[in-house]
């Protein structure tokens, strides 16, 4: 999924192996671009695993201070926060030791690797039953 931010931005889904970059797409909106074209961005669906390059930073603070906060981990899974309410960020990450932070909040420029998609749920289908003959005949 993408942001409600990036609703206006051109979009693809993520691919397994593939190398993201955190990008800055304006209106205060962060969130993941293809390296192939940084304006495109790259949805992730809820379950998504990443590896980053670097230990992750992110950017915390209020109106006037922001200031680098490192995060200590390389991986994180993607998920989809604050879903009741529609005019706030739900795109973020949660890391090993369960802190989750909005990707909006991750500093510019951090390389990550897609490693692991979900697994989408599909309808099961009941197997067909089917009547066996027996393998013999008997004759009377």
């Amino acid at each position: 999924m993408c942001d409600y931010s990036l609703h206006n931005v051109r979009s693809r889904p993520a691919r397994v192996g593939e190398q993201l970059t955190t990008y800055d797409f304006g209106a205060s909106t962060r969130g993941f671009a293809a390296s192939e074209c940084e304006g495109l961005a790259v949805c992730l669906r809820p379950g998504t695993e990443l590896a980053f390059a670097e230990e992750v930073e992110s950017m915390r603070g209020g109106l006037l201070f922001w200031r680098r906060k490192p995060i200590r981990h390389k991986t994180a899974i993607f998920r989809q926060i604050n879903q009741d309410n529609p005019y706030v960020h739900h795109d973020a990450l949660e890391f090993p030791d369960g802190e989750i932070v909005l990707l909006t909040h991750l500093c510019k420029g951090q390389q990550a690797t897609v490693l692991q998609l979900p697994v989408e749920a599909r309808a099961v289908m009941p197997e067909p039953t089917v009547q066996r003959q027996p393998s013999y005949v008997m004759w009377l």
